[in-house]
């Protein structure tokens, strides 16, 4: 079995992220692409307003009608600093070693990878994959790195939460029922 694991704040997820997850399952040739939200990132500042357990509901509507994506509460269950070395030796506990995982991750992240804790150890638990994203290009690559060229789309989270505070649309940037749920709880704002 191959098993993707998207990792991130999904703060909140976009369709860059669902794009990133479908062109993966499908170049990697995986069984299944498991989202994994954060509880708290190591190396990046959570807009504290929104819950974990909110962030974990949009990932839920986001992949709902998507048979070959899973989410897992792993992290957010956890209530601490999330380190992925930690999630993957979980998710290995829990597959086995017959099942190979890959990491799949962004290019914007390549270039702190080295700072990552025990980033060698997570280099052989899984296949490191990192995918191209708008204005990170894949460079100087590492030699325990694979890479994978996807649909760019220029959506970032960061640009969602700024339009939420501005009053302007996020419409076809994210996935309707996560529009609607940002809508209903007030999100963002």
């Amino acid at each position: 079995m191959k098993i993707g694991l998207l990792g991130g704040t999904f703060n909140p997820i976009h369709m860059g992220h669902l794009i990133l997850a479908e062109e993966a399952l499908s170049k990697l040739r995986l069984d299944k692409v498991i989202f994994i939200p954060t509880y708290l990132p190591p190396h990046k500042a959570v807009e504290s307003t929104i819950k974990p357990h909110d962030r974990l509901k949009m990932v839920e509507l986001a992949i709902a009608d998507n048979s070959s994506f899973e989410v897992s509460d792993f992290e957010i269950g956890s209530k601490k600093t999330s380190y992925s070395i930690d999630t993957l030796k979980a998710f290995r506990d829990k597959y086995g070693s017959d099942t190979q995982l890959y990491f799949i991750t962004g290019s914007d992240l390549l270039k702190d990878l080295f700072s990552w804790k025990s980033v060698n150890d997570i280099f052989k638990i899984s296949k490191f994959i990192v995918a191209n994203r708008p204005g990170y290009p894949v460079t100087e690559v590492p030699r325990e790195v694979e890479t994978v060229v996807i649909t760019p789309i220029e959506v970032s989270s960061d640009d969602i939460r700024r339009r939420l505070k501005a009053g302007r649309s996020i419409r076809y940037l994210v996935p309707e029922k996560v529009r609607c749920y940002i809508m209903e709880k007030n999100l963002y704002k």
